[in-house]
């Protein structure tokens, strides 16, 4: 027993040396020890535990190498959703947003600098000092859980260090692929006659999405974090928050500073932008922060971005090369847009062959030709576009393009709307992008979320003529698919599975994937709670959708021209009749019309309800959130550590104050 304690006591030792060599070598980049004598350590830990399984850990030093285990990635919402950032690309857009959060706030905040990581975003969260979860951003909602692959990011503590850490939080970053390390990975595929990647970012997210852990472990992936968030958190600085995580061993950009004026974010920006070449990874930005919680919350957020924080890019690397020839490509919508084929150029890291043209008027507009030599960008945008012409380059006798008149798949004279930028295909029945286009559409995540299936196994069931519209997917046999090239017994019995598992989707989600135009995934979410079903919304007139929240002539014609159509009504019928879900839950449609015309804007915290609950009950009550105060504002429902702005606010305009009490009375 007394020896069973020692070796328990000698593990524990080992295990806390090694962190600590491990956070002095990673994070802090001064190694104590030489790699000889760490590996050693390792070994005698390794050999310690394998005799003795019952002091298994599995945040030792030890699991850092990853195991052989390969299996796929379970999916996780996230408890705080991870938005994205607005962009800014410009010091005039970035004053314009110094105003508005001035402005907002009632003060001059102060700024949190920080740099833009090129990589692949990851919530991680900690419960005691102990990593339990690490997850990609997904769609902001729900993400992949990559847990195993991450814990052997060496840079990324699996037991947290020191203390007045909160029990429970989650901190985000960016996983990046330094520069030698992928010097050194491309090296090894090309040599093994594999294709190279493209750049770091496109590598680090491959790596993170690997189902072999050991293998993740060979890429040598960083972490940097930037942004934490809990019930508890120490201070009501977020530049403070981030150097207590630092303590606890995150390995935080030394790059980050604080700056109390617009004038030093500009210095900022233009140091880094001179200097970014000098970094051993990506970059290709800077990000800002409002520093104080309480004016975070105070400004609060859009649909998609937080109004507290943005991004600045920095100016889009330009390369020229020669325009070989133009494609036409066909969206599920109708909608179709020329693509430019380029000989290949390197551009940011990245090898260019086909860059955006947008639509007609971009091509007459930069008199863009065949044969011409063009200046391609790479801003904001994934695809790359073509912004001007070399015209001392062009031959005499280059002709001008005329755009194509007719649908390249299936023939159809092509209509452009008034007010339309882009031309359409106006055979939605059989023209071959639109069918494949909307049934990618109706599996994709954020709609059916149909597992199994993918854009080419799509493709290849249309082209077997096993689906030819979204109902087709319920009549699916795993027999029919197991025969097709490159899929099998397990891939068929796992598409069935996927398809039987979506008729559990939520209507508001099954309403978006049906493809409505306009029929965003707000305003699907809006009209399921509102309306509650299928039957009713079928039978509603332009008058009655526009009185919906949110809901204008033009998506409410969307939605009549779309039920006034036989083909579409019998497929939604064949829908209802597979089982799909085409009815609210009593949870998610509104409750009641006590709060019907009434506007909310909710400020500061609260003992009960989370500010989001609040909003929910709102929604279901039939009102209106807001986050600004106007004259339009019924009420401002106020916790504790409400911001002066605000609150000045509500007093020049005379908006009634309810407590979290008093809301909860009026809805009762």
């Amino acid at each position: 027993m007394i020896e069973k304690e020692a070796i328990r006591n000698r593990i524990i030792k080992l295990r806390d040396q090694l962190t600590t060599f491990n956070y002095q070598y990673y994070v802090l980049s001064s190694p104590t020890i030489s790699d000889y004598e760490f590996d050693n350590l390792l070994k005698e830990l390794e050999t310690l535990e394998k005799e003795n399984p019952e002091f298994d850990d599995s945040l030792s030093p030890t699991k850092r190498v990853g195991s052989d285990i390969i299996s796929s990635f379970n999916q996780y919402q996230h408890k705080y959703p991870m938005l994205s950032l607005g962009n800014t690309y410009s010091k005039e857009e970035l004053t314009d947003f110094f105003d508005r959060v001035e402005k907002g706030a009632g003060l001059k905040p102060n700024y949190v600098c920080e740099l833009k990581f090129d990589g692949v975003a990851i919530s991680l969260t900690y419960e005691k000092g102990r990593l339990v979860r690490a997850v990609t951003r997904g769609d902001g909602n729900v993400g992949d859980d990559v847990t195993e692959n991450v814990k052997t990011i060496n840079s990324i503590p699996l037991v947290l260090m020191g203390s007045g850490y909160p029990d429970f939080f989650e901190i985000r970053g960016e996983i990046v692929m330094p520069f030698e390390s992928f010097e050194n990975i491309n090296k090894d595929r090309v040599e093994q006659g594999q294709e190279p990647f493209a750049n770091s970012r496109n590598a680090a997210s491959g790596s993170v999405k690997m189902l072999n852990p050991k293998e993740v472990a060979k890429r040598k992936l960083d972490c940097f974090l930037y942004y934490i968030q809990g019930d508890n958190m120490s201070f009501n600085s977020h530049y403070q928050n981030m150097e207590a995580a630092r303590r606890w061993g995150f390995k935080i950009p030394d790059s980050m500073v604080i700056a109390d004026s617009p004038d030093k974010v500009f210095d900022f920006i233009e140091y880094w932008d001179k200097n970014r070449d000098t970094l051993p990874y990506a970059i290709d930005g800077v990000v800002l922060k409002v520093d104080d919680y309480l004016v975070q919350q105070e400004l609060g957020f859009t649909a998609k971005n937080p109004r507290w924080a943005i991004s600045y890019k920095f100016k889009a690397d330009q390369a020229k090369t020669k325009l070989l020839s133009i494609d036409y490509q066909v969206g599920r919508t109708g909608a179709i847009t020329p693509v430019a084929n380029l000989e290949p150029v390197l551009l940011a890291g990245t090898t260019v062959r086909r860059a955006s043209l947008h639509n007609a008027d971009q091509i007459e507009l930069h008199d863009i030709r065949i044969n011409d030599y063009v200046f391609v960008e790479k801003g904001g945008e994934i695809i790359p576009k073509i912004v001007g012409v070399d015209t001392t380059l062009r031959a005499e006798d280059s002709p001008k393009t005329d755009y194509i008149t007719s649908c390249p798949e299936c023939g159809t004279l092509l209509i452009r709307e008034d007010g339309e930028a882009k031309h359409f295909c106006p055979n939605t029945k059989t023209c071959p992008p639109q069918i494949v286009g909307r049934i990618v559409h109706f599996i994709s995540r954020k709609a059916m979320n149909i597992d199994g299936l993918g854009e080419e196994t799509v493709d290849l069931l249309y082209k077997k003529n096993l689906i030819l519209d979204i109902t087709d997917l319920y009549r699916l046999k795993a027999e029919d698919i197991a025969v097709l090239e490159g899929l099998g017994e397990k891939s068929a019995n796992a598409i069935i599975d996927g398809v039987l598992e979506s008729k559990n989707i939520p209507f508001e989600r099954v309403l978006f994937a049906l493809g409505i135009r306009f029929v965003g995934e707000t305003v699907a979410k809006k009209l399921a709670r509102s309306v509650g079903d299928i039957w009713k919304l079928r039978l509603m007139n332009i008058e009655q959708l526009i009185e919906i929240d949110e809901i204008g002539v033009k998506i409410a014609q969307s939605i009549v021209d779309y039920f006034a159509d036989d083909y579409n009504n019998r497929l939604v019928d064949d829908l209802i009749a597979f089982g799909l879900n085409f009815e609210s839950s009593e949870d998610d449609v509104s409750r009641s019309e006590i709060l019907k015309g009434l506007t909310f804007v909710i400020t500061g915290t609260f003992e009960k309800f989370s500010r989001e609950e609040i909003k929910e009950m709102i929604e279901k009550n039939g009102g209106k959130n807001s986050s600004s105060i106007s004259k339009k504002t019924s009420y401002l429902i106020a916790g504790k550590n409400v911001g002066p702005a605000k609150m000045d606010k509500v007093v020049k305009l005379e908006v009634k104050i309810l407590s979290e009490d008093e809301f909860l009375q009026l809805i009762d």
